[in-house]
């Protein structure tokens, strides 16, 4: 079984950076596990590595798909798995850095056995999210208010996946999830978790939404549209391609858009830091990711040999 070393955090923690030194220190690869990063085109709101640290260090899963479709998380694990086994082949390390930490929780164990779909009663759910999203999240808050706290609010897909299990099976889906945690990991591991002081991160995603802007978010988000992504795909619920296609329409301003994204982001952020602080094991990191190379390449060096295979 592979040993993983998977970094984790909220979104604008040195994630990145801190994943592809570690990676390059140890002889390693990274695997992406962002949700969004997958898509081909979707660089600047997804924020993926720049081009000279691809170059320096491989990563896998980045711009594997077709932004006019959705990428699932079985997918996900059929791809993490493909590159995770060749990067063994070639004894290097593989370095999990994870933006999305349901694609994280799945490679480490695995999806659970939901119920097959019913499509007449997810056609009923979907009808009743057109007249009354907020009445349908109510619902979902009051029949399972666990899973409710970790599917955020405008997730409509997974909002309805999780009702429809509830529906057919009587049983909430956190309490699938918890079956699933009992029955062990696919994955030997080591989770890093970066977590930034909150007023030293809130103050960096503000820059990094700035940044995002300046390069250029707007003439990216109407690049995918002219190349015919539709409005409802799953690539554009990633933060800051929603609010940009409200700038193009007319009905927002930039600095409206801005001020969103940034509330979006911090909202984001703090989810995934709730995620991380249910996880086992969870080595933690004080400050941003690139401050803490040396400390974690201190804690790594007196294992290197197992998790390296040397």
């Amino acid at each position: 079984m592979s040993e993983l070393i998977v970094v984790a955090g909220p979104t604008g923690a040195g994630k990145t950076v801190l994943g592809a030194a570690v990676a390059e220190r140890l002889g390693g690869e990274v695997v992406s596990a962002d949700a969004f990063a997958v898509y081909r085109g979707l660089d600047i709101g997804t924020a993926k590595p720049p081009r000279e640290l691809r170059e320096r260090v491989p990563h896998h899963l980045l711009d594997i798909a077709d932004p006019r479709r959705t990428y699932s998380a079985g997918a996900f694990i059929r791809d993490a798995d493909a590159a995770i086994a060749a990067i063994a082949a070639r004894g290097r390390v593989t370095v999990v850095v994870g933006g999305t930490h349901f694609y994280v929780r799945a490679l480490l164990r695995g999806l659970f056995s939901e119920p097959p779909k019913d499509s007449a009663l997810r056609a009923e759910l979907e009808a009743e999210w057109e007249r009354d999203p907020a009445a349908v999240r109510a619902r979902f808050e009051r029949v399972d208010p666990e899973a409710a706290a970790r599917i955020p609010p405008r997730d409509r897909q997974r909002t309805l996946r999780a009702l429809e299990v509830w529906a057919a099976t009587g049983r909430p889906m956190s309490e699938l999830w918890r079956r699933e945690r009992r029955e062990g990991f696919r994955y030997r591991y080591v989770m890093l978790g970066v977590a930034p002081p909150r007023p030293q991160l809130h103050a960096r995603i503000a820059v990094r939404v700035d940044a995002m802007l300046a390069a250029g978010l707007l003439d990216e988000v109407r690049t995918l549209l002219e190349q015919g992504v539709p409005r409802s795909a799953q690539a554009f619920k990633a933060i800051g391609y929603r609010e940009c296609m409200r700038v193009l329409d007319g009905t927002w301003s930039l600095e409206q858009a801005r001020e969103e994204m940034i509330v979006a982001t911090r909202r984001l952020a703090k989810r995934q830091l709730t995620w991380l602080r249910s996880e086992p094991a969870v080595e933690w990191l004080a400050g941003f990711g690139e401050a803490g190379v040396d400390e974690v390449m201190a804690g790594l060096e007196a294992r290197r040999g197992a998790i390296a295979g040397s």
